[in-house]
């Protein structure tokens, strides 16, 4: 498990976001366990998001490239929200402000995790 430390040392290393986004879903993809996430956003996706952030100055963005996931209870645009019960499910057009501020602040969100 890699700390906000470890990422902003690779990052002054030349590690770039979109490296940060292949090497997570090669984990993920390694771990194969479909009870962590409800939803995950595509990976193409979340590569083009990390390279526009990468031109980006990471001087102004505190969360710079950090990976996020969050409980399926909390809104993310475009991901289901279903609070662990399908029948309840709806797609958020726009994003919660806690992920709003922190997709802002430079974090990648890469899906929405179960709640238990």
């Amino acid at each position: 498990m890699r700390t906000f430390d470890d990422y902003r040392r690779a990052f002054a290393k030349g590690t770039t976001p979109a490296d940060v986004v292949r090497e997570l879903f090669a984990r993920i993809r390694t771990l194969n366990d479909p009870a962590v996430f409800i939803a995950l956003r595509p990976e193409a996706e979340l590569i083009a998001e990390a390279e526009a952030l990468a031109a980006r100055k990471a001087d102004n963005l505190p969360l710079y490239g950090l990976p996020v996931a969050v409980k399926d209870n909390i809104d993310v645009a475009g991901l289901p929200t279903t609070a662990a019960c399908a029948e309840f499910a709806y797609t958020p057009q726009q994003d919660a402000f806690a992920v709003a501020r922190l997709r802002a602040a430079g974090a990648l969100i890469i899906g929405k995790t179960n709640l238990d």
